[in-house]
């Protein structure tokens, strides 16, 4: 049945997965991420292969109606509302029904996550990305006027900030304009953190809580590796101004990538030092005969 159902599957949406590559490609910075979340889904179930042998799997039809509804859905966001991040949840809501229907409940238990994870492969509408990313901007520059200036105690140099851009004047008194803009402020990349932090939450925590807490905890981690990002290019821009355009914010920001990983390790490791394993039980001795 999978040969059929998955060629056929497709099939009916090849038209969205041309233009998530599209995007993906096109914005490897923001959305390049895309490429790697079905694998690491593909591991999650790899992850619940004994659990999924043990379940007993049968039909169960009312699967059918988020089934069929994820295909309505995704053709009326093709033809009436033409929005691809609709068209993509409307694919995962397919995918949830089809093996709600195939497996049944059972299964479903252990395929929620890795199904659900597939959502952070789907390229944000720029009208919601624009409004969660224009506050942290701000935030990202302000941070950044911090750092520069207390570098530039110890260097020679200060920073001024206007709104979303800085200003950094080196001794001579040149001035060199560095505008957090949109395109390399970094915070475009906050889906991916979101990913890298639920993947991490996944695998390294024990605990619900322990999970959400280190989701909620991406944001903040964006916020700080994006300062960071955003001083490193000042101060490249100090150096040579032309370094701080073109490839070189795209090259930080998927450098960056990795403290932001560390920065979420490092939470792991906390989170499970705050509830401590449960000691093994040693095995009773046995009675003595008499």
């Amino acid at each position: 049945m999978t040969l059929v159902l998955f060629p056929a599957f497709i099939a009916l949406f090849f038209r969205w997965f041309h233009f998530q590559h599209l995007y993906s490609f096109s914005k490897i910075e923001d959305w390049g991420h895309a490429y790697l979340i079905p694998l690491i889904s593909g591991y999650l179930l790899w992850q619940s292969r004994d659990n999924l042998a043990r379940v007993r799997m049968a039909t169960f039809w009312p699967g059918l109606a988020p089934f069929l509804l994820g295909i309505m859905s995704y053709f009326f966001c093709v033809v009436r509302i033409k929005n691809h991040m609709l068209q993509g949840f409307s694919i995962i809501l397919t995918i949830f029904g089809l093996v709600l229907l195939l497996l049944g409940p059972a299964a479903m238990r252990y395929l929620f996550i890795p199904i659900g994870f597939l959502a952070f492969g789907i390229t944000v509408s720029d009208m919601i990305m624009i409004r969660l990313t224009a506050p942290l901007q701000v935030v990202a520059s302000q941070g950044a006027y911090v750092v520069l200036n207390v570098i530039g105690a110890l260097a020679g140099f200060s920073c001024d900030v206007s709104g979303v851009t800085l200003n950094l004047i080196t001794g001579g008194g040149k001035q060199i304009p560095l505008n957090v803009a949109e395109a390399c402020s970094g915070m475009r990349m906050l889906i991916a953190f979101f990913a890298l932090a639920a993947a991490t939450a996944v695998f390294g925590c024990r605990f619900w809580w322990q999970r959400v807490t280190l989701v909620l905890m991406a944001a903040p981690v964006a916020i700080i590796i994006n300062i960071g990002r955003v001083a490193v290019l000042g101060l490249i821009a100090l150096g040579n101004q032309n370094l701080a355009t073109g490839q070189a914010h795209t090259l930080i920001g998927t450098i960056l990538l990795v403290p932001g990983l560390m920065l979420f390790m490092l939470v792991v490791w906390v989170l499970n030092k705050i509830v401590p394993e449960a000691p093994l039980s040693k095995p009773s001795p046995k009675a003595k005969r008499v």
